[in-house]
C-alpha cells in the first residue's frame, strides 16, 4: 500500500530565473550601501571629515538592476489600499515614531481620519504652521534639509559638496524663446550663459532633501510664471544624503519634472526629483503629467507648454501658493537667476522649513 512519491529533479527545483539574481544581487548591495552610510554619519558625528568617493560604472549599474521602479509603483498601490480602523493608529504611529514626524501641527490630528498610508504622507499642515516670509524674496518651497546652494560654475551644478552634475544634463537643451519672455542669449555662449538673460546677473542653484518624516508637498518659492514642462522618466534610486554624495549625476540619471519659467529677475526653475518609492510627482495644475510609467525610453523627456493662444502668458504662482507634492519625500532643486548683490541665508546641513528665507537682495 506504498504510495509512489513523484519528484523533480533538482535542477528545475533550484533554477535561477535573470530576474530572482538581480535583484538579490542588487538588493544585496544595496543593503551594504546603506551600512556604509551609516558609518559615514559615524565619523561626520565625530567631526571627521569623509572624503568623496564616487561609484564606478559598474556599482551604478548593478544599482540600476535594482527594479525600483517596479517597486515604487507596488508601494504606491499598497498606500492606497484602505487600512481597518482599529489597524491605522498602530501603524501611523510605529512610522511617526520612526520618522519623527510631528503631528501636532497636521490639520488632521486623529490617526484614524486618515484611510490609507497615501493620505497619511499627503497629510496638511494647519495654516498657521508655516508662516511665509514676506521679507525676503526667495523661500524655501518645502521641509527639508539643505544639501547645497551657490552660483552655478562652469556649467556645473553641486548635488552635494564636491559631487557635481551637469547642468545641460538636468534641465535638458535649451527651451524655444516663444514660451519665454525674454530674448535668447547668442547661440555662441555657453548653456549657462544662454540661461542668464540679464547683464549684470548671476546663475544660482539650491537643493533641498525632503526626508520621509517631512511634509510631503512643495509651494512656490517666489512670485513667477510657469510656462514650460519637461519630464525626464529615469531611474528611481534613492536620492538621500549618502548616496548624493556617492553617485555622480544622481539627479540626471532619475525621474523628474522640470518647471521653468520667469521672475523678476530673469530665468527661474523648480525640478522635483523622483526617488525610490517617490515614483509619484504631481503639479495641481498640470493633469496631463504621469509619472512613473511602466516603460519608457532611455534619455528621453517629454514637454509640454503652458502658453497657448488662450493664455499668453503662462502659469501665474505667488508665493507660498501649493505648487504640488511628493508620495513619499525626495528632492527639490531650485536653479534661477539673480542679480549679483543676491545673498542665500544658508548654511549646508541646515534643516529648514517650508515658508522660511533662502535668501534675497
Amino acid at each position: 500500500d506504498r504510495k509512489k512519491l513523484h519528484t523533480a529533479p533538482v535542477g528545475q527545483v533550484f533554477r535561477l530565473r535573470p530576474f530572482h539574481v538581480l535583484v538579490a544581487t542588487g538588493g544585496g548591495y544595496a543593503g551594504y550601501r546603506k551600512y556604509e552610510d551609516y558609518k559615514l554619519k559615524q565619523l561626520e558625528k565625530r567631526g571627521i571629515e569623509v572624503p568623496v568617493k564616487l561609484a564606478s560604472e559598474w556599482e551604478v549599474a548593478l544599482y540600476k538592476s535594482v527594479p525600483t521602479r517596479l517597486l515604487s509603483r507596488a508601494w504606491g498601490r499598497l498606500n492606497q489600499v484602505e487600512l481597518p480602523t482599529w489597524l491605522r493608529k498602530p501603524v501611523y504611529s510605529l512610522y511617526i515614531w520612526t520618522f519623527g514626524v510631528n503631528m501636532k501641527e497636521a490639520a488632521v490630528e486623529d490617526l484614524h481620519h486618515y484611510r490609507n498610508l497615501s493620505e497619511f504622507f499627503r497629510r496638511k499642515l494647519k495654516p498657521q504652521a508655516r508662516p511665509v516670509c514676506c521679507v525676503h524674496s526667495v523661500i524655501s518651497p518645502s521641509d527639508g534639509k539643505i544639501l547645497n546652494f551657490g552660483q552655478v560654475k562652469n556649467c556645473e551644478v553641486e548635488q552635494v559638496k564636491g559631487v557635481t552634475y551637469s547642468l545641460e544634463s538636468f534641465l535638458g537643451p535649451r527651451i524655444s524663446t516663444e514660451e519665454m519672455h525674454f530674448s535668447q542669449a547668442p547661440p555662441g555662449n555657453s548653456f549657462q550663459q544662454q540661461l542668464v538673460t540679464k547683464e549684470g546677473n548671476e546663475l544660482y542653484h539650491c537643493v533641498i532633501y525632503l526626508a520621509p518624516g517631512d511634509y510631503h508637498c512643495f509651494h512656490s518659492p517666489t512670485d513667477w510664471t510657469v510656462s514650460h514642462r519637461r519630464h525626464f522618466p529615469g531611474s528611481l534610486m534613492s536620492v538621500n544624503p549618502g548616496v548624493a554624495r556617492w553617485i555622480k549625476e544622481l539627479f540626471c540619471h532619475n525621474e523628474r519634472v522640470v518647471l521653468t519659467g520667469d521672475w523678476k529677475h530673469g530665468f527661474f526653475s523648480l525640478t522635483a526629483v523622483g526617488a525610490t518609492n517617490v515614483g509619484s510627482i504631481r503639479i495641481y495644475f498640470d493633469q496631463d503629467l504621469h509619472t512613473n510609467s511602466p516603460s519608457y525610453s532611455k534619455g528621453s523627456y517629454n514637454d509640454f507648454s503652458f502658453i497657448s493662444n488662450n493664455n499668453k502668458e503662462g502659469i501665474p504662482m505667488r508665493k507660498g501658493e501649493h505648487l504640488g507634492e511628493f508620495n513619499l519625500g525626495s528632492t527639490i532643486v531650485l536653479i534661477f537667476e539673480a542679480p549679483k548683490d543676491f545673498k542665500f541665508n544658508l548654511k549646508a546641513g541646515q534643516k529648514i522649513r517650508f515658508g522660511e528665507a533662502l535668501g534675497s537682495l
